[in-house]
């Protein structure tokens, strides 16, 4: 499907640059079902709105301390790596006749000279820690960089990316990021760490406002998707078919997949809370039986777009997308292309906040 189908214009002041003051107090803008009128509500007032008994999914992934800036080692210029999806481990000579085992990365890097082959740089880490990173190589097909990264003290790698990193907010966000984001850019059941994105859905909900979910007898279950360069790569191509997808790590346990059958048992809907919710349940579709997962973990290039075949989730909690992304084609695929693309102009009319730190919409699947 072309991507024209998926713009819309967005002034550029409503893209929320900070997170609003409470979690909950974000505005949520409601497509009811059975195409009622658009409803404009509020995140505090969302378990009025999920019908009891539902099963409410989340995805628990953890996002990484993924930014690093650093220097060229001997010249000092700067470097920016954004890591990726770490990817294994490997010897690598630090100094003449001393190896030492490092770990791999693929990453995004950034530099006023090309980065080449070979080329270390230095990550500032507090002393007597030193943190260095190796460029291996760079794929052709697209872009990324293999480096690897290894540390001088006793202190173990991911401790000291923690220390070194910081959070990768999104480009669209123009400031950098402070020790506030640390904590609101990740949900508050964060548990996984490995994502370089949050699941902007879930930044929203309180520990309050899911235990008056479970109030209304709603079970919650959870799955990780390590969000990565899948989800937010921007769409170049004309036609999303063109588009290549990077492939995302995913973990559906056997007690989701459970949970998924009990809430079929009981005619409840399965309300997935995030579009990377979305895509590791339809990602594990059971072909042999609709409406049902399999449990197990493994990795996705899912592009949902209008046309997909819904299996499992009924419902979604989302921000507000990008223009011409494939999220916003995932939300279109669920609620309808005209529908969805009315409310976004409906949310530009009446000033919504967008993207990751901005406000959410609700909506069902079209039947």
């Amino acid at each position: 499907m072309r991507v024209d189908a998926f713009h819309y214009e967005l002034p550029p002041e409503l893209i929320a640059q900070t997170p609003p003051e409470t979690r909950d107090q974000a505005r949520l803008l409601h497509l009811p079902r059975l195409r009622g009128p658009i409803e404009h509500r509020r995140i505090v007032e969302l378990p009025d709105l999920i019908p009891p008994g539902s099963l409410v999914v989340l995805n628990d992934t953890r996002v990484i301390a993924a930014r690093l800036l650093g220097h060229r080692h001997g010249s000092g210029g700067q470097v920016e790596i954004l890591l990726v999806k770490r990817v294994g481990t490997q010897n690598v000579e630090v100094a003449p006749g001393e190896s030492r085992t490092a770990e791999v990365w693929r990453a995004l890097g950034k530099a006023n000279k090309p980065l080449r082959a070979g080329t270390d740089v230095d990550v500032p880490a507090p002393p007597p820690t030193t943190l260095r990173i190796r460029i291996l190589s760079r794929s052709e097909s697209d872009g990324l960089f293999e480096v690897a990264l290894w540390t001088s003290g006793p202190e173990p790698l991911e401790r000291v990316l923690r220390v070194c990193g910081t959070t990768p907010l999104p480009p669209y966000i123009k400031r950098a990021a402070d020790p506030r984001d640390a904590d609101r850019y990740q949900t508050v059941y964060a548990r996984h760490d490995g994502a370089i994105a949050a699941p902007t859905a879930g930044l929203h909900l309180t520990g309050a406002l899911l235990e008056r979910i479970g109030a209304r007898g709603c079970e919650i279950a959870r799955v990780t998707l390590h969000v990565g360069l899948g989800t937010f790569q921007p769409v170049t191509a004309d036609d999303l078919d063109a588009h290549p997808m990077h492939e995302e790590t995913y973990d559906v346990p056997p007690a989701t997949a459970d949970a998924i059958v009990a809430a079929r048992a009981r005619g409840a809907p399965v309300f997935a809370v995030g579009t990377t919710t979305v895509r590791a349940l339809e990602a594990t579709a059971d072909p042999r039986r609709h409406g049902f997962v399999s449990a197990g973990r493994g990795e996705t290039r899912l592009l949902i777009q209008p046309g997909h075949r819904w299996s499992v989730v009924d419902a979604l909690l989302t921000n507000f997308h990008v223009p011409r992304s494939t999220l916003l084609a995932l939300v279109c695929a669920l609620g309808g292309t005209d529908a969805v693309m009315e409310a976004y102009a409906e949310a530009v009319r009446a000033r919504y906040r967008f993207f990751s730190y901005g406000d959410a919409m609700l909506l069902w699947r079209t039947p």
